[in-house]
């Protein structure tokens, strides 16, 4: 006689049941993951300043603290360190601004004589273009332009709107910066009130451990920002290229984005030397970028950051490519220091003793890696193949 069919879980395949386990599990997860994404795009007027002010706070809450150490008020000290901070940025900016003023003329001059180059070759050189054929290639984007005037202009309407934002959104970071500033572990602490008593502590203290890893990447992503503009802007002052400073500047800013950002900026420093000096010039300005970025990957970055902030190079890539996605050239500058302080912080939730994880994270040798192939102890209890479910096994009276 057949057996009835059942519905018992015990008759599914045990791979079946763990494979459907997992699955709805990840389901779950990315439905999570997909509504914060949307959130965050939502919200992204809001959210980009707050992080903007995080990581202005996390510069500047150092030298608060210490003038708070020496007897000043707090207000004070916030009040200072920011008039200061903003003094710096406004001399720096119209520094560069007056000799990007001055050197724009003779880059322009240099730039009409290379094109002017660049039209004798192409009727001269091997490929024996005709004048009449170059100048109706002229004419075309002329033409080009004026039937695109309507977009043009659109387009002009548009840049306004994004200046107003950027304006709105310049206000909001700064007004957040003070209150950071002022008290943000006061901050911190009311917002954890929403977590359950038990679990408040931990929270709280991954928190403190995820700010102190932005600190220490902020100092020294400043530093290696500040030697990558000092080193490549040295060699284009030494080569004569026009505009050294203010691409030596667009250098230092560049270097906020990790590995990528400065390479950019620093390939805009190759093509100005390519139009006024040459092909050789901007050759040597090229190996002069390599060397900068090999000096700092392997020398500035292991030193400064240590392991407490130190990311996977894979890592990096894949926060920046993610962040330049979703929130374009600023999610790249925040991705980086999300994922070092997400890094602290779950490291902190998972251990044993969270207070000990960020001191255990500051080792002698940097170049210890974070997570090694092989594990720290050898296994010492026997591997159990095919093991006998509790409810079929046999027990002696």
């Amino acid at each position: 006689m057949n057996k009835p069919i059942t519905s018992d879980a015990k008759s599914v395949h045990l791979g079946v049941r763990i494979a459907a386990e997992w699955s709805w599990r990840l389901i779950v997860i990315f439905a999570g993951l997909a509504v914060l994404g949307y959130v965050v795009l939502r919200l992204e007027t809001v959210l980009i300043p707050v992080g903007l002010a995080l990581l202005a706070s996390a510069l500047l809450i150092p030298f608060v603290d210490r003038m708070q150490t020496w007897g000043v008020p707090r207000s004070a000290a916030v009040v200072v360190v920011l008039l200061g901070a903003l003094g710096i940025v406004a001399g720096i900016m119209t520094f560069v601004v007056e000799q990007f003023i001055d050197g724009l003329p003779e880059l322009t001059d240099q730039f009409a004589a290379s094109v002017t180059q660049i039209q004798n070759w192409l009727t001269s050189g091997p490929f024996h273009f005709s004048e009449d054929q170059i100048r109706q290639a002229g004419d075309s984007v002329v033409k080009s332009v004026q039937s695109n005037r309507e977009e043009l202009t659109s387009g002009a309407l548009t840049t306004a709107a994004v200046v107003t934002e950027i304006f709105t959104g310049a206000l909001l970071t700064f007004f957040t910066l003070i209150f950071f500033l002022y008290g943000g572990d006061q901050i911190w602490e009311f917002v954890t009130r929403i977590v359950p008593r038990d679990s408040r502590r931990r929270i709280r203290i991954a928190g403190a451990a995820g700010f102190g890893s932005l600190i220490g990447y902020v100092r020294a992503t400043v530093a290696v920002a500040a030697a990558d503009a000092i080193g490549i802007g040295a060699g284009l002052a030494i080569l004569g290229v026009p505009l050294a400073l203010p691409l030596a500047s667009l250098v230092f800013i560049g270097a906020f984005i990790p590995i990528v950002g400065a390479f950019l900026t620093g390939f805009l420093a190759v093509l100005v030397a390519l139009v006024t000096k040459g092909f050789l010039t901007a050759l040597i300005v090229l190996g002069i970028i390599i060397g900068v970025m090999q000096l700092e990957a392997h020398v500035m970055q292991p030193l400064l950051l240590g392991r407490a902030v130190r990311l996977h190079p894979l890592a990096v890539v894949l926060a920046i490519t993610a962040g330049i996605v979703l929130a374009g050239i600023v999610g790249g500058l925040l991705a980086v220091p999300i994922v070092a302080v997400l890094n602290t912080a779950i490291r902190s939730l998972l251990a044993d003793d969270p207070d000990a994880v960020y001191a255990q994270l500051h080792v002698e040798d940097p170049e210890t890696p974070l997570y090694p192939a092989e594990p720290d102890e050898p296994r010492t209890e026997p591997r159990i193949e095919n093991p006998i479910p509790p409810d079929q096994a046999t027990h002696d009276d």
